[in-house]
């Protein structure tokens, strides 16, 4: 009997560390499926700030640096659209309308490499860069 006992135990106690490697491993496992998600959302908020802000501001973002605001007396912001835009894509291909759209930014971009110019953003027919601040 007490040859049978001892077995039981052992085989609940060989269970219990079977179910904790396995929880471990699992947990492991999250851990490391969570860390790699974390890491792409890092890159994608880099890429973010990066896209949406001068590059010296947002690399002081990144490495959690104080920014100090700062005034600029001369300084222009030019937004520019596409008057009957609306018009013009709905009578276009999707196709034709993005070739547009591409073809006209690549022409603005390659403009303002040239000068002291920072495109802020496009979205969709709108073009938006500033001059006079820091890049």
């Amino acid at each position: 009997m007490k040859r049978m006992n001892k077995g039981v135990k052992h085989n609940i106690i060989e269970n219990m560390m079977k179910q904790l490697e396995d929880y471990s491993s699992h947990l492991e496992e999250l851990v490391e499926e969570r860390t790699a998600e974390l890491g792409e959302e890092k890159k994608k908020t880099e890429s973010l700030l990066m896209r949406m802000l001068p590059p010296s501001v947002a690399k002081l973002l990144l490495a959690n640096k104080k920014i100090i605001p700062e005034s600029f007396d001369n300084c222009t912001i030019y937004f520019s659209d596409i008057c009957g835009f609306t018009t013009i894509a709905h009578s276009s291909t999707p196709m034709q309308v993005v070739d547009f759209l591409n073809d006209l930014y690549t022409c603005f971009d390659a403009i303002i490499e040239q000068y002291d110019v920072y495109k802020v953003e496009t979205i969709g027919d709108a073009y938006m860069v500033s001059s006079g601040i820091p890049k």
